[in-house]
C-alpha cells in the first residue's frame, strides 16, 4: 500500500512522504493564492477553489483558507465559509448542500498516536468527518477526527465537537453536548 492509501484507510502512515509531500506543496500554493486576491476577485476566487477541493455547487469562502490536501475535501451546494477556515484534510471530509461556518472554525482529520514511541517516529492517522446539509458551525468551533454531524445542527461558537451529533440538534460546549432537538421544516 501506498503512503496515501494508508492515510486514505485510516491507517498510521508517513507523512514525508514524497507523494504527499508534493500534494501538501499543490495545495499550499492554491490557499496561497487565494488568500492573496484581491476583494473583487469573485471569479478567480472561486476557480481556484474549485481546482483545490471536490465541489460542483456555488461556494463562497472568505480568506484565509488553509487545508492541507484539498483533494479530500468534498463541499455541496450553496457552502459559505467565513474568514480564517482551517480543514485539516488527511483524510476525507464531506460537506453537505446548505452548510455555513462561522470565522476561525477548524475541522481536523489528522491525529497522531497515544503512544510516545510511533508518535515521536513519524506516524500519523486520519480519520472521516461527515457533517450533514443545513448545519451550521458557530464561531471557534473544533471538529475532531471521526466526527459525524448530521442534518440541520447548529454547533453553538467555541465547541469542540469530539462525538457523533445526531440531525435537527443544537450542541455546545467543550466538550460539545447536545442541548436540545429542534423541529425542521426542511
Amino acid at each position: 500500500m501506498t503512503e496515501k492509501e494508508k492515510m486514505l484507510q485510516g491507517l498510521g502512515y508517513d507523512a514525508s512522504d514524497a507523494e504527499l509531500t508534493a500534494d501538501r506543496k499543490r495545495a499550499r500554493m492554491l490557499c496561497h493564492k487565494f488568500n492573496n486576491l484581491e476583494p473583487d476577485q469573485r471569479e478567480e476566487a472561486t476557480a481556484l477553489l474549485k481546482e483545490l477541493l471536490q465541489t460542483e455547487g456555488d461556494l463562497y469562502m472568505e480568506p484565509s483558507f488553509r487545508c492541507d490536501y484539498g483533494y479530500n475535501i468534498k463541499v455541496g451546494k450553496n457552502f459559505y465559509a467565513n474568514f480564517n477556515c482551517t480543514i485539516l484534510d488527511v483524510n476525507t471530509v464531506t460537506i453537505g448542500d446548505n452548510v455555513m461556518f462561522a470565522p476561525n472554525v477548524q475541522i481536523y482529520t489528522a491525529t497522531h498516536p497515544v503512544e510516545a514511541a510511533p508518535r515521536v517516529a513519524g506516524v500519523e492517522m486520519g480519520y472521516p468527518i461527515t457533517i450533514g446539509d443545513n448545519t451550521w458551525i458557530g464561531g471557534g468551533s473544533i471538529i475532531c477526527p471521526g466526527v459525524n454531524i448530521g442534518r440541520n445542527v447548529v454547533i453553538g461558537a467555541g465547541s469542540v465537537v469530539t462525538k457523533d451529533i445526531p440531525d435537527n440538534a443544537v450542541a455546545v460546549g467543550n466538550p460539545c453536548r447536545v442541548i436540545r432537538i429542534i423541529e425542521q421544516d426542511i
